[in-house]
């Protein structure tokens, strides 16, 4: 490995920080750097600080990537102590300030803010002995792929979804529509209409990573320093499509159930590959359904249609249920708007309004605990605890 730049004594652009790997020239921007995060740097005053990306992470541990190379990280003491959710730690995507110790290991630092995000709400705190949390799917993406097979466990509302999560997190969706080689030509027309009709102009990318069909417009699209993120259920291809765009099998898949038609849950941790090409995938664990979080922008953008017909209502506070003169409502019963449609609609709409709910409770409960404490603290310093 060849250090254009000394550790010590020069501070140059980020642009100019580069290494030789594999006979390439690597800079920082091509592993998604820009003055977005440059700026911020100067700002929080961590220019003494390297510089790396997360590109996994498991169990605390994670490792980071930089134009010096790889390392194992950690957290600080303080970073923990003074995170208040799973959203004060690192993920996958984020950059970091660090400092570089020996045998390839670091400790993180602080976190840069984040440019977008992607999270799912998990759990149900509604269930006895289980609570709902909010997990950081990845972070900093430009382009969420919303992979969907074509199989039995196909679903426009699962789409849906994804989309209203990616808006929601500022950062631009698109759908590969995978497993074509099972349908027909005909087939796949109707299931591309439907997903048009339904989404809109969201781009669509039919692939088949049996035969490679359609691989070669998901190279064209993926742009070289850009962040892509691979969402979507167990089975239905992130890994494999991957794969084939690293040409070589550096994720392990698994095959599928000829019963179900689902695959199994190989990837088990968010991980980030670099193509040749110069862009940049993340690769994340499969789950059957991802809860939404504070999305109402999210949702309202997804849905702009019926935000429209919502300005119509006869009442402002409209919920669209069950009130006269909704003509949200009115659409559905002519059929101007679709039942599937606005079912998913309500649906989105009341998990975002039950997490936002939660989370005004959490807060509530925070603030009567802190007077709680208070209370606590005068009244036994009143009885000789002074230094409580």
């Amino acid at each position: 490995m060849h250090i254009l730049f000394a550790k010590a004594g020069i501070k140059p652009c980020f642009c100019d920080i580069m290494l030789d790997m594999d006979e390439k020239t690597v800079k920082m921007e091509d592993l998604g750097y820009d003055n977005f995060f440059e700026s911020n740097r100067a700002k929080l005053e961590l220019d003494n600080f390297a510089v790396a990306r997360v590109i996994s992470e498991t169990k605390g541990a994670y490792k980071i990537k930089n134009t010096n190379g790889e390392y194992l990280a950690k957290i600080t003491g303080k970073m923990r102590f003074n995170a208040k959710s799973k959203e004060d730690y690192p993920a996958v995507g984020d950059w970091v300030a660090i400092t570089e110790l020996d045998n390839d290991q670091a400790v993180i630092q602080a976190i840069f803010p984040r440019k977008s995000i992607i999270k799912r709400k998990f759990g149900d705190k509604n269930k006895i002995g289980e609570k709902s949390d909010i997990q950081i799917i990845a972070a900093n993406i430009d382009v969420a792929f919303i992979v969907e097979s074509v199989g039995r466990d196909y679903s426009l509302n699962r789409l849906e979804r994804y989309l209203a999560i990616a808006k929601d997190g500022g950062i631009e969706p698109a759908v590969i529509l995978n497993k074509i080689d099972l349908i027909s030509q005909e087939e796949l027309e109707l299931k591309l209409a439907e997903i048009k009709e339904r989404l809109g102009d969201v781009e669509i990318i039919p692939t088949s990573a049996a035969n490679d069909e359609g691989l070669d417009k998901l190279k064209n699209y993926i742009k070289k320093g850009k962040t892509y993120c691979f969402l979507g259920s167990s089975g239905v291809g992130k890994s494999s499509i991957i794969n084939k765009l690293l040409e070589k099998d550096s994720i392990k898949t698994g095959d599928i159930s000829e019963y179900s038609d689902r695959g199994r849950h190989i990837t088990t941790k968010r991980e980030m590959y670099f193509l040749a090409s110069g862009g940049i995938v993340i690769d994340n664990p499969g789950v059957r359904e991802v809860g939404m979080t504070d999305t109402r922008e999210g949702i309202d953008s997804l849905f702009g249609e019926i935000i429209v017909l919502a300005n119509e209502c006869k009442f402002i506070d409209c919920t669209h249920t069950h009130e006269p003169g909704c003509a949200v409502l009115a659409a559905v019963k002519s059929g101007a708007l679709d039942v599937e449609k606005y079912e998913n609609y309500i649906s989105l709409k009341k998990e975002a309004e039950h997490h936002e709910a939660s989370k005004m409770e959490k807060r509530q409960k925070g603030k009567q605990f802190g007077k709680f404490v208070k209370k606590m603290k005068k009244e036994l310093k009143g009885v000789g605890f002074k230094d409580f």
